[in-house]
């Protein structure tokens, strides 16, 4: 009977030592990912974010429970995105950090049985109006809609329609997550998408006040709306208005202490274009 005791506890032993090991992994990853305790240096935190992901795509395969996997897939396909936007050049490098991105984003939609049932049934477009992720949705969007500038052809045949999907879908399930988010994301789409593939000129307008409704300190919304509407309205006054007022928020909330990774970003483009202003 001794004998048989030996394999048991040394099953155990290893397995909660990978346990260990995992929580070990996520821990870290999530203390570097955090850009919001103390001082915020935008060029050092491309290593912190490239370590976290990494440290994350370890972990991930070791993991079991079916929350934990989501969470840490969404946590990936959010980091691959911030890491292309803040810090790969145009091309290859950048085409596969969104393409990471976007299937760990799907992966984590399809941990939903629901969402498996309607993309078989009906396809993967209906599935994305019907899920209930919005983190899951938002960074899909997200990633797919940049990696279809890369792949024109996806896009011409039904990309962009998913895209649509997926920001229309987060903001019927939380407009104001990511600080307005489903809001801007839907009218950057609407205003730089040809008419027929699903871009509305007119209607991002709206949608653009409304994120900047939802959240005044993030200065995205700001950016956002002057360069990819007002500027190309032809509305002057308007872009240097929302310019002049990002380039002035300072504070709380998801302002650009709260926030300073994607406020870095957006500041660095107030500026620009604000050599248009007079």
């Amino acid at each position: 009977m001794r004998r048989q005791f030996v394999p048991v506890f040394l099953g155990l032993a290893l397995w909660a030592s990978a346990q260990g090991g995992v929580e070990a992994l996520l821990s870290r990853a999530e203390a570097l990912y955090d850009r919001w305790q103390g001082e915020f240096d935008f060029a050092a935190y491309e290593g912190r974010l490239r370590e976290a992901i990494r440290l994350w795509e370890e972990a991930l395969p070791q993991l079991a429970d079916p929350a934990g996997v989501r969470a840490v897939l969404v946590r990936l396909s959010r980091a691959w995105f911030e890491l292309a936007e803040g810090y790969l050049a145009e091309g290859a490098e950048r085409e596969r950090a969104y393409a990471r991105g976007k299937e760990y984003a799907l992966r984590a939609l399809r941990l939903d049985p629901a969402f498996q049932e309607a993309e078989a049934r009906e396809g993967l477009r209906a599935a994305l109006r019907g899920s209930t992720d919005v983190e899951a949705l938002f960074w899909y969007g997200n990633n797919l809609g940049r990696w279809l500038g890369f792949h024109y052809w996806a896009a011409l045949t039904g990309g962009t329609r998913d895209v649509l999907a997926a920001f229309e879908r987060c903001v019927e399930l939380d407009e104001a997550y990511w600080a307005g988010g489903p809001r801007r994301a839907l009218a950057n789409f609407l205003a730089q998408t040809p008419g027929f593939l699903g871009g509305d000129f007119a209607r991002a307008e709206r949608e653009f006040r409304r994120a900047l409704a939802l959240a005044p300190d993030f200065l995205q919304n700001y950016v956002d709306f002057a360069e990819h509407w007002a500027k190309r309205a032809g509305e002057g006054e308007l872009l240097c208005a929302l310019v002049r007022e990002a380039l002035r928020r300072e504070g709380a909330g998801w302002g650009v202490e709260a926030c300073p990774f994607y406020n870095a970003l957006a500041r660095r483009r107030a500026a620009a274009l604000a050599g248009a202003c007079p």
